[in-house]
């Protein structure tokens, strides 16, 4: 059994305290290797932002999970390094199961979170319940879900989204005792959140999303006043990394992710954490692909894998300072 506290790291229960009381989110970043893990957590220190270094149980099995426990331990060692004193916490995304979950509680998460979500209502709270009476016995927070979300992220895969019911959330977090939950008020996992059939064009062709549904999310925050919430699927799709991308020979037409200034005025609310992986996958395929097409005769990963975790560096302050908010709370 490892103990997070003994790797450095932190729970996510302050962090989300302070963030609903100062109006911003925590950024959650995905990652799955060392540039991703240094692009991160330099970012976040050089902003003085709380983060969270999140890890799908894909992402896990990539990195090794041996492995990537000294990862999170090197990383916090290298932030106080850097001079920052910002809380780190190490959580696992969309765990599919108790197992999963415990597994990452017995090497050293700090914060899991249960996805039931594809269960019917009572198995999900069976599910969540479950993972919550083990975590809490080591202090670590657990994160539910209510609602489906569209999109394909890793393991999770789903044909269309579900909203959250306002009416099921007082009842299933009172039920399973969770810290944190997730809800699906139109945000979606992957670079093709939306179909063009489901956006309208703007005067300069430009695909728009629809709208986040935050009637739904007022009439949460109504039934769970000061209670932590989540958005998954929350990265902007950045244009200007599609456009690097498809410049360089890549090929995504039609993604379009979900508006900054929606998910700025979600951070203003019960919204602590905010989700973000597919931006930064784009960021950092986006500065791959022009080494590539700049310099074809490159083969020194230090090369290519240098200036994209430089971009995504660029990414997370830019995330931090203008999108949620979270910079100078560290």
């Amino acid at each position: 059994m490892i103990n997070y506290k003994d790797l450095g790291l932190v729970n996510t229960r302050d962090m989300f305290k302070k963030a609903m009381e100062g109006k911003y989110a925590i950024p959650a970043y995905n990652f799955n290797n060392m540039e991703q893990l240094q692009a991160v957590l330099t970012g976040c220190a050089e902003t003085n932002s709380p983060v969270i270094l999140q890890v799908s149980k894909g992402a896990r099995s990539y990195a090794n999970e041996t492995l990537l426990r000294y990862m999170a331990e090197g990383g916090v060692k290298m932030v106080r390094d850097m001079g920052a004193t910002i809380p780190i916490a190490l959580h696992l995304d969309h765990g599919d199961s108790f197992e999963t979950c415990q597994s990452c509680i017995e090497s050293g998460f700090s914060s899991v979170m249960i996805d039931g979500s594809h269960h019917p209502y009572e198995k999900n709270i069976e599910e969540t319940k479950k993972v919550v009476e083990y975590a809490h016995q080591f202090d670590v927070t657990v994160e539910g879900e209510l609602g489906v979300l569209a999109g394909i992220e890793d393991d999770v895969v789903a044909a269309k989204s579900v909203y959250t019911q306002p009416d099921q959330v007082e009842d299933f977090v009172n039920r399973t005792g969770v810290d944190s939950l997730a809800i699906s008020i139109g945000t979606s996992h992957g670079a093709f959140k939306f179909t063009p059939a489901q956006c309208t064009r703007n005067e300069d062709g430009v695909l728009v999303p629809p709208p986040l549904r935050f009637d739904i999310l007022e009439e949460i925050e109504k039934r769970l006043p000061g209670f932590p919430i989540v958005l998954h699927g929350a990265s902007s799709v950045v244009p200007e990394y599609v456009e690097m991308i498809n410049a360089n020979g890549g090929s995504l037409a039609d993604a379009v992710g979900i508006p900054e200034e929606q998910l700025r005025k979600a951070a203003t609310s019960a919204v602590c954490k905010i989700n973000i992986d597919s931006d930064g996958r784009l960021a950092m395929t986006a500065a791959v692909r022009k080494v590539f097409v700049d310099s074809p005769g490159e083969f020194d990963p230090r090369k290519f894998l240098g200036p994209a975790r430089k971009e995504l560096i660029k990414l997370i302050k830019h995330k931090n300072e203008a999108v949620l908010g979270s910079a100078q709370h560290g």
